[in-house]
């Protein structure tokens, strides 16, 4: 007997969670295939890992609203993504998300030509959040295909995101004719790659066909010393407190109701709000002292789906990346950078970095990583200094929708140039943008070399790479390679034209020992002695050497 086929034309909130479930399993299953497209021979491939976490971080925030409709869950999707968006990728997906809520915003179920309309939406947004779009990457993947699956008629869901599908895989297959740099790789995009899996996840929830659950990608997190809060110690930073309250009809009149008198309530109780309506649920987050207060004054009016409250002094205790106390005193200009490792972190602290978010390659923060940093630091202006290029986004997001402080993001591409820029920031001029113009002027003229292991045999940039050997780099330039770590430092000193400046940092990665790293510098000494070459453990991940030449 034949199975019958279901036609699916009307889309509402409890199946788009379904297809958001789907699109979740079946990237999270292929995350190492996509992070494994990267294009430079180093091992910087987290594209899988960043995109997963950001369209999980949107799903998280949904789950909860079961029997919501189509408007609101797209909502708390967007949202959800805003905070959870990392990486490059992960950010351009939370806009593609963001223009489906947009287009979905309001409606209780939507037909396929009314997502169709809401994939026009996306496409837009994610083309209005990147200053320079580049051809050959995702949000090619995502316009082409969506042009190319316009309805023409009364087609079913599943026909559609066929036909999106199909769509995504040709302009995905033709991605490296548009972008030199994948057709030397001989790769696809891998943003690219990751939405297809996401859109493959919402065909498979149309068709019932089941991938399971998420394989999520492994996150470092720390385990929380509890006796960091102990029976004598005073609460200093209050509770960061998120709810969302579902609106009852039983309590208020669901239409006519002004949830201003809640949002009121909080912005009197609290700081660091975030507060939105989304139908009849309301999202939450507040920084208080008194979170019981809180949640009693907002059950007069509905009750609650989720509920999470931290103790901000205990989290601040525990933070790895937090060891400096911020003044209580607030200032007017504060540091905020991104790094990794011990060594590297503490130099960052102590020329004048007042945060410092933990990450870099491969190690991309979140969104809501920098709202902790900034929240921590007490000042007017706050200059962030990202330190990578797939971070550079992040830090704008967050920038937008903070609201406490005014936030300048300096577009670092690696550490030398934070390392340098911090060091030399002159706040004297009392303008922050004055202020931050000089600090990007200085960065880009910092030179800064990188020794990282090679993960896989190429040509690039004229210089022969084996997998197993060693590159130096400079931005996304390959310089030189070498068989050991030490000989490829020392060719990347020679290459950068290491006896033209007065002083060289070298900064040694968690698998550098002192040994090496001192024949290095003696080596670099006699052959470049008007060159002072000042060496300190740095720990970082992924560059076995840093080279700042200053």
């Amino acid at each position: 007997m034949q199975k019958t086929i279901v036609q699916t034309y009307s889309l509402g909130g409890e199946l788009y969670l379904k297809m958001l479930s789907q699109g979740c399993a079946r990237l999270g299953k292929n995350r190492q295939a996509v992070n494994d497209l990267n294009v430079f021979p180093i091992p910087d491939g987290d594209t899988g890992d960043n995109m997963c976490l950001t369209l999980e971080a949107g799903y998280a925030q949904a789950s909860p609203l079961h029997g919501a409709s189509l408007g609101e869950i797209a909502g708390a999707v967007s949202s959800g993504m805003l905070m959870g968006a990392r990486g490059n990728s992960g950010v351009i997906l939370s806009r593609i998300f963001a223009g489906l809520a947009k287009g979905l915003s309001g409606l209780k179920d939507t037909d396929t030509s009314g997502f169709a309309a809401a994939m026009e939406a996306a496409v837009k947004e994610a083309y209005g959040a990147v200053s320079n779009p580049v051809e050959g990457t995702i949000l090619t993947v995502v316009r082409e295909g969506t042009s190319s699956a316009v309805p023409h008629g009364r087609e079913s869901m599943e026909e559609y995101i066929s036909a999106l599908t199909h769509g995504m895989e040709d302009s995905l297959e033709k991605t490296p004719e548009k972008l030199q740099v994948l057709k030397e790789a001989g790769v696809v995009d891998s943003g690219g790659a990751g939405l297809l899996q996401i859109f493959y996840g919402f065909q498979d929830a149309l068709l019932g066909i089941e991938n399971g659950e998420s394989a999520r990608p492994r996150t470092d997190s720390n385990k929380v010393d509890l006796s960091a809060f102990d029976e004598n110690t005073e609460l200093e930073f209050g509770y960061c407190t998120e709810f969302l309250l579902r609106l009852q009809a039983s309590k208020v009149n669901l239409d006519t109701f002004d949830e201003k008198e809640i949002e009121d309530y909080i912005l009197a109780s609290g700081d660091s709000v975030v507060f939105f309506r989304e139908g009849t649920i309301i999202k939450v987050h507040v920084h208080t002292k008194t979170p019981g207060d809180i949640l009693s004054h907002c059950q007069r009016w509905g009750e609650f789906l989720t509920v999470k409250i931290e103790n901000m002094t205990l989290q601040h205790h525990n933070s790895s990346f937090a060891e400096k106390p911020a003044p209580k005193k607030r200032k007017k200009f504060g540091v905020v950078t991104v790094a990794s490792g011990s060594g590297l972190c503490e130099a960052f602290r102590t020329i004048g970095a007042d945060y410092v978010v933990e990450g870099g390659q491969t190690m991309n923060p979140a969104v809501a990583d920098f709202i902790s940093a900034f929240d921590t630091v007490p000042a007017d202006n706050i200059f962030v200094f990202p330190n990578n290029s797939n971070i550079v986004m992040t830090a704008r997001q967050a920038a937008e929708v903070y609201t406490d402080a005014r936030i300048i993001v300096v577009p670092t591409k690696d550490p030398g140039q934070g390392y340098v820029a911090i060091a030399s920031l002159d706040t004297t001029a009392g303008d922050a943008e004055e202020i931050a113009g000089a600090a990007e002027e200085i960065a880009a003229g910092v030179e800064c070399g990188l020794v990282s292991p090679a993960n896989r045999d190429t040509v690039k940039d004229g210089v022969e790479v084996h997998k197993g050997g060693f590159i130096g780099y400079r931005g996304g330039e390959v310089l030189c390679s070498s068989d050991d770590r030490s000989s490829a430092a020392v060719r990347l000193a020679d290459t950068l034209d290491a006896g033209s400046h007065d002083v060289v940092l070298i900064f040694g990665g968690s698998d550098s020992t002192e040994e090496e790293a001192a024949g290095i510098c003696s080596q670099l000494g006699a052959s470049y002695p008007s060159t002072e070459f000042i060496y300190n453990y740095g720990g970082q991940a992924v560059y076995d050497y840093m080279l700042i030449l200053c």
